[in-house]
């Protein structure tokens, strides 16, 4: 498939689909004449990176993860143990970050609520 139709069925924008590319998250062939070409496989691999993207993951750590996530079933493979380590490591980021958003809301809902009315 083309870039345009990769894009729509993978809910990103084409330039999306080059970035990746750049990146070194998605392998497409070429036609003779130098377009895109997207095997069906593809479309599952957009909807991981858009996945880890949404978890705060960078390209580089997806660009590791990727090969370790064979299809739609396994979570991990089980020849990729040497991610755990910094997947446990990204997972405390977050899990920091989140602590924080938590902090700024709860200061926020008192400056709300003890705000004049």
């Amino acid at each position: 498939m083309r870039i345009s139709e990769l894009a729509r069925r993978g809910g990103v924008s084409p330039r999306a689909l080059r970035y990746y590319e750049e990146q070194g998250l998605l392998r497409p062939g070429r036609t003779a004449g130098g377009y895109r070409e997207y095997d069906e496989a593809a479309v599952r691999v957009v909807q991981h990176i858009r996945l880890l993207l949404s978890a705060g993951l960078t390209t580089t750590v997806i660009a590791e993860i990727l090969p370790c996530i064979p299809d739609d079933v396994t979570t991990l493979a089980p020849t990729c143990p040497e991610l755990i380590d910094g997947l446990t490591e990204e997972r405390a980021r977050i899990t920091s970050s989140i602590d924080k958003l938590l902090a700024a809301r709860a200061v926020l809902d008192r400056l709300i609520t003890s705000g004049p009315r």
